[in-house]
Formats: structure tokens, C-alpha cells, sequence
């Protein structure tokens, strides 16, 4: 009996203690559930690690950006007003000249010839006028006065004798033939008075002056022809009408250039103009005086001021021509090339910016960035933007400067995540910066 009851009493220990040795599993099976959502939980709240960037302010400029062609600021391209052979060049492509300078001359003798045979029928004209108004006119003045005077004188003797016999032939002292003939006589001598007397009057009213005038008509038509022989000749002499360079010169001598073909291309290079055909609602940001620069290849930019902003479209392109003008003093512009062309078209001082790769877009379309706070987490924040420069953004509304802005890992990055920064971006901003619109 004993013994059967000592193996009793160890059978319930057993169990006893197998019981605490089960309680013991399950809690520790308990603990570590515990712990394992409790790492559960820390992995659906992780850290993110993002890089940053500083909000700052700078001064930005808007650019408008443009292919241009240069144009020298002056060109002539000269045509000869005759058709003749080039007799000699004085100037090369290359040389410098100035205005009013002997560039060519054409073949002219016959020209020259011309202009010898006028100035002698000139000279002639001017002789026969002054023969005409100071020696010829007055003595036919002076002659038709003193006719007139003498058919007066005549008249007024024949009057007399005629009055005589009539007295005697009244008296019968006198026969009728001898009335008769002086009545004749009287007659004649008062026709001849009328003649005289309106020959005269008609040379003093009108024929003093016809005759002045014929003799200027003469000799204002001699003047015009040797005038005229004097400009052709004139026209074989090829000048310039610009200071500048020669850059083209398509003939040789001897040789008759088509008629209008330029014989000679004459630049002014001190200037040169930049023309760009700009789309309209660009064009309408800028305005003559406006800031710009010249890029040119293997040239330092060149500063320029737009010159002119057309104030019609382009019936082909349906662009805005603009004029940007720049001193070329080194002629290091040449005209024809194709260059760059950057308007200045606003300055903002002071303005707010931040990395273009800083700025997010919401399914609605709102413009937005993540910004880091001081507890460390990021936060959504609405802004409004305004003009760029390369990388940078103006931000009008929504941001302060020395805030603290996402610039990588922001993409799909939900609000009050907490992040850590890796690193933060060197600033970019400068005190001026342009802005490429």
C-alpha cells in the first residue's frame, strides 16, 4: 500500500509540474506575439531618408530665348545708274572705306565728250543772253521810240500842208490837185504814226519781256542738258555712301556688271543686329530698350539692346520680329552666322526660390512641396509659382525664406511622414540669376 501510494504521490507531482512547465511556454509564447507586432508596428511607421534644400531669396531675371541671324547695322549694295565697263577698281574685298570715298570708276569718254559739247552750247547760251538783255533788246527800244518819234513828226508836217492848201484852194489860190495830193500825203504819214506808235507800245508792254524770257528759256535748257551730261558722267564715278568694310566685289575690271547686279557690297561692322522671329505671347513680355545678350559660337557673350519689337506678325511664321542691336568693335560677329538671342524680359529682386525638382503636382492640379518641420516630419504645403530660372522657382505664395524643402524623395511621400536628411543640397541661388522663359 505504501508503495502504491508513494507512486501516486510522484505521478501528481509530475503532472504538477508539467502543468507549470506549460503555463511557462505559453507565456513566452505570449511575449514574443507581443514582440512581434510590436515590430509589426514599427515597420508601417518607418523613417524615411530624404535630401533637402534651403528656401532663399536671389534676384531673378526672365529670359526670352531665341535663333538669330546677325545683320550688319548698315549695308550698301551698290548698282551702278549706267551700263558701262568697270575701267579700274581702287578698293578689294577687305578694305576699310569711308563715306564719300572713290571706290571704281566705269569707262566714260564718250560721257566726258558729252559733257565737253554742252558746256560749250552753255557757254553759248549764256553769250547769246547777255547779248540778248544788254545789247540787242535796248536798241530795239531806243530804234522803235525814235520811229514812233519821227511818224509823229512826220504826221504833224503833213497835218500843216494839208491844212495850208486847203486855206489856199478856199481862197482859189490853189487848184484841187494840189488839195488832193497833200490829203494823200496826210494820210500816209498818220497810217505810218499808228504803226510806229503801236510797234512801240507793243515792244515795251510784251516783246521786251518774250524776248528776255526766250533768251533765259535758251539758256536754262543749255544749263539742264550740261547739268544733265555732268550727272551722267558723274554716275562712272563709284563712291561710297557708308563708312564700313568692302565684303563683296563680284566683278574685275574690264568686265560690264549685269544690269542691277551690285558692283560693290559695302558693311558697316562697327554694329550689328541680331534679327529673331519670336513666338507672339513672348514677344508681347518684351520692348525696345530692353537688356539682352548676344551667344555666338567661340564668342564671349556680347551684351545687345532690342532696338525694335514688330508691331505686326509675320503673315508666314505667325511670330513677332524682333531687333537686337550690339556693339562689334572687335568684329568678332559676322554677319549671316546664326547666334543666340536673350532678351531680359522682367527682374524680380528679392524673390523667393527653391529647386525646380522641389515642386509636386496633386490629382487635382495643385501646385505643392514637402516641407520639413521642426519635428522632423514632412509636411504638404500649397504654393504659387512665378517666373523660372534653369533649376530655380519663384514661389510667390506658400513659402518663407530659411524653410527647410524635399528636393529628392518627396515623390509619393504621404503627409507628417517622419524623414531623416541625408544630406542637404549646397545652395544654388545667386545674387543674379536669369530666367529662361
Amino acid at each position: 500500500m505504501n508503495r502504491k501510494a508513494n507512486t501516486q504521490a510522484a505521478m501528481k507531482q509530475t503532472t504538477a509540474q508539467g502543468a507549470r512547465v506549460a503555463v511557462s511556454l505559453a507565456a513566452a509564447l505570449t511575449l514574443l506575439a507581443l514582440a512581434a507586432c510590436s515590430n509589426q508596428e514599427a515597420e508601417v511607421q518607418p523613417v524615411v531618408t530624404v535630401q533637402t534644400r534651403k528656401v532663399e531669396t536671389t534676384t531673378l531675371r526672365q529670359v526670352v530665348t531665341a535663333e538669330a541671324v546677325l545683320f550688319p547695322k548698315q549695308e550698301a549694295a551698290i548698282t551702278p545708274k549706267i551700263a558701262a565697263p568697270v575701267a579700274k577698281f581702287y578698293v578689294n574685298r577687305g578694305s576699310r572705306v569711308h563715306a564719300g570715298q572713290l571706290l571704281a570708276v566705269l569707262e566714260n569718254k564718250d560721257i566726258a565728250a558729252s559733257v565737253t559739247e554742252n558746256k560749250g552750247a552753255l557757254e553759248q547760251a549764256q553769250a547769246a543772253y547777255e547779248t540778248t538783255t544788254k545789247a540787242t533788246l535796248p536798241e530795239d527800244v531806243i530804234k522803235a521810240e525814235q520811229d514812233a518819234k519821227a511818224a509823229k513828226e512826220s504826221l504833224d508836217a503833213q497835218q500843216k500842208l494839208y491844212d495850208s492848201r486847203k486855206k489856199l484852194f478856199n481862197e482859189g489860190a490853189l487848184p484841187r490837185k494840189d488839195l488832193d495830193q497833200a490829203a494823200v500825203a496826210l494820210a500816209q504819214a498818220r497810217a505810218a504814226n499808228d504803226v510806229a506808235q503801236q510797234h512801240m507800245a507793243a515792244l515795251q508792254a510784251v516783246g521786251k519781256q518774250a524776248t528776255r524770257q526766250s533768251a533765259a528759256g535758251q539758256l536754262a535748257s543749255a544749263q539742264g542738258k550740261y547739268q544733265a551730261a555732268q550727272a551722267q558722267l558723274s554716275y562712272t564715278e563709284i563712291r561710297s555712301p557708308i563708312n564700313g568694310v568692302v565684303t563683296d566685289r563680284p566683278v574685275w575690271p574690264g568686265e560690264m556688271p549685269p544690269s542691277g547686279t551690285p558692283l560693290l557690297t559695302v558693311m558697316n561692322l562697327s554694329s550689328v543686329v541680331a534679327r529673331a522671329h519670336i513666338p507672339q505671347e513672348q514677344a508681347a513680355l518684351l520692348k525696345p530698350g530692353d537688356a539682352a545678350t548676344i551667344n555666338a559660337p567661340n564668342t564671349p557673350p556680347v551684351p545687345a539692346k532690342v532696338t525694335l519689337v514688330s508691331p505686326a506678325l509675320d503673315p508666314g511664321s505667325t511670330t513677332v520680329e524682333v531687333w537686337a542691336e550690339a556693339s562689334n568693335a572687335s568684329g568678332a560677329l559676322r554677319p549671316g552666322a546664326t547666334v543666340e538671342l536673350k532678351v531680359v524680359a522682367k527682374t524680380v529682386d528679392n524673390a523667393v526660390v527653391i529647386p525646380a525638382e522641389a515642386l509636386l503636382k496633386t490629382p487635382e492640379g495643385a501646385t505643392t512641396v514637402m516641407v520639413v518641420g521642426g519635428d522632423s516630419k514632412a509636411h504638404q504645403t500649397e504654393v504659387e509659382t512665378g517666373i523660372r530660372s534653369g533649376n530655380l522657382v519663384q514661389i510667390t505664395k506658400g513659402l518663407q525664406p530659411g524653410q527647410t524643402v524635399i528636393t529628392t524623395g518627396a515623390y509619393g511621400l504621404p503627409d507628417n511622414t517622419q524623414v531623416k536628411v541625408a544630406s542637404s543640397e549646397p545652395s544654388g541661388a545667386k545674387q543674379s540669376t536669369e530666367a529662361k522663359d
